[in-house]
């Protein structure tokens, strides 16, 4: 939809990709709501659509990246989450792509170190993180790291990055996370039937033996090749019952009600925790808290959302902030009640998760 934008000097475009106008109530006391009564507290912030894996359930081999004009400027990036923040927005996390890629990462975090965030985190595949500054992320505000690992064998990495990683990159990236101060250290696993479902147990052991939260994720319809389907889901029923054949788990007490995963701890008091995000069995949509902005300026409502709104123009003609905080509370108002997978119409998102932001 376009719309026309208020004129304030001459440098405002006369018209974007922008969301209808949300009525009065859609930003109580300042805050961001959407139309079906959620608050929105948490922003992921992709900073480059760049990545040196191509995940199978990500990027086909000859993924095209956009080109590097359209993405955002670090001046940029920062003006976004500054509006955010004074929405309310109290957790902002950094993805990508692969964001140790993102030529200014440093100067990123600590622009965001000072903004008034509760808790700023990064997702990475932590390839990189031997070269990076750890100390210095920590000082400057970055409170937690989110590690990817598909599966403890190495010839399996290989085959799920397309690339030589193996699992020996992430424990010594947790060993660097944790020498650096971060802490919880959380290790993403995406699930794939035919690929790493008989690991499933392993993947416990895993966070026992590095005490860390290893999450479980469902496979979701959001690769490149579109090759998606139920069939491949390895659900979260089947998570907790391979995982209890070996490991006894009890729920965690005092979890967010807007947590994305299931979370648990082992009964014999053991470190580490497992977490099982079960986007596709067990949705949780309707607590959700979470706005995305992509790379190139694109805010969704909704990871699974089909519709996007194109907010870079507004930053390039140098709008003010409320300007920009009437155009995320307009596009927070649209939120759609959930992603539908289930539903026989769902389409999956044009966009790959790595354009997107995880």
């Amino acid at each position: 939809m376009s719309i026309a934008l208020p004129v304030v000097g001459s440098q405002r475009p006369a018209a974007v990709n922008a969301p209808p106008p949300a009525p009065a109530e859609a930003r109580p006391n300042g805050a961001l709501y959407d139309s079906h009564g959620r608050r929105i507290r948490d922003l992921r912030l992709s900073v480059t659509d760049r990545c040196n894996y191509r995940c199978v359930y990500c990027m086909d081999p000859d993924f095209r990246y956009m080109p590097k004009q359209e993405l955002l400027s670090l001046g940029e990036y920062l003006t976004v989450a500054r509006v955010a923040a004074g929405l309310g927005i109290r957790k902002l996390r950094i993805t990508g792509g692969e964001p140790t890629l993102y030529p200014q990462l440093g100067e990123l975090i600590e622009g965001l170190g000072r903004l008034a965030f509760a808790d700023l985190a990064m997702t990475t595949n932590g390839s990189r993180l031997d070269r990076m500054p750890l100390d210095r992320w920590r000082e400057d505000g970055l409170g937690r790291i989110t590690l990817s690992l598909d599966s403890l064998r190495p010839d399996r990495v290989a085959r799920m990055t397309r690339t030589r990683a193996t699992p020996a990159t992430v424990v010594h990236a947790i060993y660097l996370a944790r020498e650096a101060g971060f802490d919880p250290i959380k290790v993403n696993a995406v699930l794939m039937r035919g690929f790493n479902e008989d690991e499933i147990a392993d993947f416990a052991d895993f966070a026992r033996e590095h005490a860390v939260n290893v999450r479980l994720i469902e496979f979701m319809p959001l690769d490149s090749s579109r090759s998606w389907n139920r069939s491949i889901v390895v659900t979260a029923d089947e998570m907790l019952r391979e995982i209890g054949r070996r490991h006894e788990l009890v729920p965690l007490d005092g979890a967010d009600s807007s947590s994305t995963s299931l979370n648990f701890a082992f009964a014999d008091g053991a470190a580490g925790s497992i977490g099982i995000i079960a986007s596709v069995t067990r949705p949780f949509c309707g607590a959700c808290s979470r706005l995305r902005v992509t790379a190139d300026g694109k805010v969704r409502a909704c990871l699974f959302s089909r519709t996007e709104w194109d907010l870079r123009p507004l930053l390039r003609a140098g709008a003010s902030d409320e300007e920009i905080a009437q155009f995320l509370g307009d596009a927070t108002w649209t939120k759609q009640a959930g992603h539908g997978i289930s539903s026989a119409d769902f389409v999956q998102p044009e966009r790959t998760m790595s354009a997107i932001g995880g």
